[in-house]
């Protein structure tokens, strides 16, 4: 039966979202419709417990230890004997004719004189209070052992149920079993256990423009990454990923398979397809699985609006939005922990630090924003640096340390603010390198070699201004630049502040890049060719972004020139090619590796410097100083060669 919220009239099926709610109550309406709780136990081996949640406390059937056992190495003996022992009243032992071993039960009582010998671990025989070591007797013929001082009663002897006494609770309900609990279940022999079932979680990624992972990528066609990751946070928090592949849009095989995951799971998470057009298709058919349904579909949160909440015949069906950073957010955000309360497990601890924004964050007013950051420490404590990718970003999970939390009613966080930031790990792991600045291949090799030296480093493309702002406030180590003085040509040099010092890196080919062939561009000179873009309306360009080095070489040929496409500003060498490549624009600027790559036609401009900021009063850090030796190590030379650069002292 096709569900609909009481706050939408039936016959409103859609326009844009059936009703945008708030956050909270979005997840109000979700939790008080599911209502979750674990979905079952299951007996399980020992071995194949690890990782598993406890479903009931386990108490201990037998003492730990079994029986009273020696601590070390020596001689069970009755403390009464030894009391007056001293240097000048030694006491003087007759040996016991057995030696105990661990497994081995004594036969003898250790009687008033006498003495047992045995090895750590060994149980102790009647009449023995007490184990003297080796090392502190004397032996004395072959049957007789003297000492010279007294030991108290129970002295290097374990007592049995020490360690666990039985009826004692080992593990209680609700534990996640590791190592250490694998260890106290075995020690009294624990074969079996209890513990929750992990629920099974049908994953469907719906759009006509996925590829599985490993197939052949056809145009305007992307491989579906949500599923593998979306599978992946499943697992981190409980569930058993069950895989349905990617489904097109249409009516049959999308019906077809959220039946058959609805019918063979405890939850179905699909990605993609929550907005209009196709998200009409998803909304129907979710609409047929059962009472009570749609809850929510629209949340006022950013990233994330598109998202679907339903429960249908007790089953929790969410739809996340198809961008993989808002089905992430949501994913962790609004569904996790209801799945982590069906597989039985606490909700997830949140850990936080404080940090500080260098920059302005604009938000939409009127959704509750999660924006991702990376940390950098300065002298003044961490910084929050906004990612800023974008909810199509499927690499800003991966580069953030966390993310910021912007209230509905705020249109902007100031720069300066300080803020909390929830944390995607427990802690906060510093960097031993930051690099914040224009981007390049080049890197690559460097960084590589840091890493194989143990050095952790954080890169973040903000552009060659941004780097020099971050390395004027002393928020990173290293700023890599290529900025051309107009007037007098020279690279980066006067861009220094005190404080700062230029270390030079290689030699970079900028040029005009185009699809071969164009007679626009086509074995013309720099000046021709642009004559020629200028002269035809038609043709697009595609800019740069404010900040970038390679902007200003675009300013500086086009002299206040606008053509069509100037306000198309992507943020790398590699996005220009890309848009030309594809036909979204006829020329722009990149370098010489990328326009290769690409295979695109190439007019040489200029050759940029491409050098190294360095924050003077940090040249001393291990890797600062790393990073200074690798550029002049001759393999990393002769890397960057390979990439198509030129070292700056071959110049």
């Amino acid at each position: 039966m096709n569900s609909v919220p009481r706050d939408i009239p039936s016959g409103t099926a859609q326009e844009q979202f059936l009703s945008v709610l708030s956050r909270d109550e979005a997840l109000r309406r979700f939790e008080a419709a599911l209502d979750p709780k674990p979905v079952g136990t299951e007996r399980v081996s020992l071995a194949a417990a690890l990782g598993r949640v406890i479903a009931a406390d386990i108490p201990a059937a037998i003492d730990v230890p079994p029986f009273d056992r020696a601590l070390v190495d020596g001689f069970a003996v009755r403390s009464a004997d030894l009391a007056g022992a001293s240097e000048a009243a030694p006491v003087l032992l007759r040996l016991n004719p057995e030696t105990i071993a661990c497994g081995v039960l004594p036969a003898l009582a250790v009687l008033p004189g006498t003495a047992t010998p045995i090895a750590t671990g060994g149980p102790i025989p009647r009449g023995a209070d007490a184990v003297i070591m080796i090392e502190t007797t004397e032996p004395s013929g072959t049957d007789s052992i003297t000492v010279r001082r007294p030991i108290g009663s129970g002295a290097f002897l374990s007592f049995a149920g020490s360690d666990i006494t039985a009826g004692e609770t080992l593990v209680r309900r609700g534990t996640i079993v590791g190592s250490r609990e694998v260890g106290v279940l075995a020690a009294v022999g624990l074969a079996e256990l209890d513990v929750w079932r992990r629920p099974r979680v049908g994953i469907i990624s719906t759009g006509d423009e996925l590829v599985a992972p490993g197939q052949p990528l056809g145009p305007a066609s992307i491989y579906d990454s949500n599923g593998p990751v979306v599978a992946a946070a499943v697992a981190e928090n409980g569930g058993e990923p069950v895989s349905y592949g990617a489904v097109p849009d249409e009516d049959n095989p999308l019906r077809a398979a959220i039946r058959r995951a609805h019918a063979e799971c405890d939850m179905v998470v699909l990605s993609g397809g929550t907005s209009k057009g196709a998200g009409d298709l998803t909304y129907r058919l979710i609409g047929e699985l059962g009472e009570p349904g749609i809850v929510a579909h629209g949340v006022a949160l950013k990233p994330g609006k598109p998202l679907l909440l339903a429960v249908c015949s007790g089953k929790p069906v969410v739809v996340l939005p198809g961008f993989p950073t808002s089905a992430m957010f949501t994913f962790h955000d609004m569904v996790a922990p209801s799945l982590r309360r069906l597989a039985g497990l606490p909700p997830r601890a949140a850990a936080l630090a404080e940090a500080t924004l260098p920059m302005r964050i604009p938000s939409e007013l009127g959704r509750t924003e999660f924006v991702m950051v990376s940390l950098v420490g300065t002298e003044a404590g961490l910084a929050a640096y906004p990612l800023g990718k974008g909810s199509g970003s499927v690499t800003a999970f991966s580069h953030a340390d966390g993310f910021i939390s912007v209230e509905a009613l705020a249109d902007s966080v100031p720069a300066g603010t300080r803020t909390e930031v929830t944390l995607f790990t427990p802690y906060v792991t510093e960097p031993d390198l930051v690099v914040m600045g224009s981007h390049c291949v080049g890197l690559e090799p460097v960084i590589s070699r840091l890493a194989e030296m143990g050095f952790r480093s954080r890169l973040m493309a903000v552009g060659s201004q941004g780097g020099l702002a971050a390395a004027r406030r002393g928020e990173c180590d290293v700023a890599p630049i290529h900025l051309v003085d107009p007037e007098t040509g020279i690279y980066n040099r006067r861009y220094l502040a005190p404080g700062l010092e230029l270390v030079e890196g290689w030699r970079r080919m900028q040029g005009l890049v185009f699809r071969r062939g164009d007679p626009r561009f086509e074995n013309r000179s720099v000046a021709d060719a642009l004559a020629a873009a200028l002269a035809d309306p038609d043709c697009h360009m595609v800019n740069r972004n404010a900040g970038a080095g390679t902007r200003i070489v675009i300013d500086g040929l086009l002299k206040g020139a606008r053509p069509e496409g100037y306000s198309n500003q992507p943020r790398s060498h590699n996005a220009v090619a890309a848009a030309v490549a594809r036909g979204r624009a006829d020329w722009g600027i990149a370098i010489a590796p990328v326009a290769s790559a690409y295979q695109l036609g190439f007019i040489p401009v200029a050759e940029e410097h491409f050098d190294f900021v360095l924050v003077s009063a940090r040249r001393g850090r291990p890797g600062v100083a790393a990073f200074v030796a690798a550029l002049a190590d001759p393999a990393i030379r002769d890397a960057v060669r390979r990439l198509g650069f030129r070292p700056a002292d071959e110049a």
